[in-house]
């Protein structure tokens, strides 16, 4: 029975540890397109560290700013309520976001600059 359970445990983590490594594989870049007569520009990518994921925007991140903007997730065009992960915090260069352990993302397809004050996308970054 303890075989039993240790392999079960091995094949467990395994799946995991393949699954992780997929999702923080070439997957996970996108470039951000404006929205809502917004310029937002740049690259973005989601990557683990220390067994956290991080979404990276990349030195050539520039959004011509907006009242309250912030970095959350979204799919297939729309973004997700509750998936905000931090205020944007600068308009411009590189930036890291942690991907608190709560939200999963692979249920996610997209990296939204959202301005919470309008409800609106301010710039989106598919992933691929």
């Amino acid at each position: 029975m303890t075989r039993n359970l240790f392999a079960a445990a091995f094949v467990a983590v395994a799946l995991l540890f393949n699954a992780s490594a997929a999702l923080a594989g070439s997957g996970t870049k996108g470039t951000f397109t404006g929205a809502s007569d917004h310029i937002t520009t740049g690259t973005v990518e989601i990557v683990q560290e220390g067994g956290s994921y991080v979404v990276k925007l990349g030195p050539d991140f520039s959004l011509d700013g907006a009242p309250d903007p912030k970095v959350g997730f979204g799919k297939d065009g729309q973004y997700v309520d509750g998936t905000l992960i931090g205020i944007l915090k600068s308009l411009t260069g590189e930036q890291d976001y942690v991907v608190p352990a709560s939200l999963d993302i692979s249920d996610f397809n997209e990296v939204y600059i959202w301005c919470e004050q309008f409800s609106v996308p301010l710039g989106v970054a598919s992933l691929k």
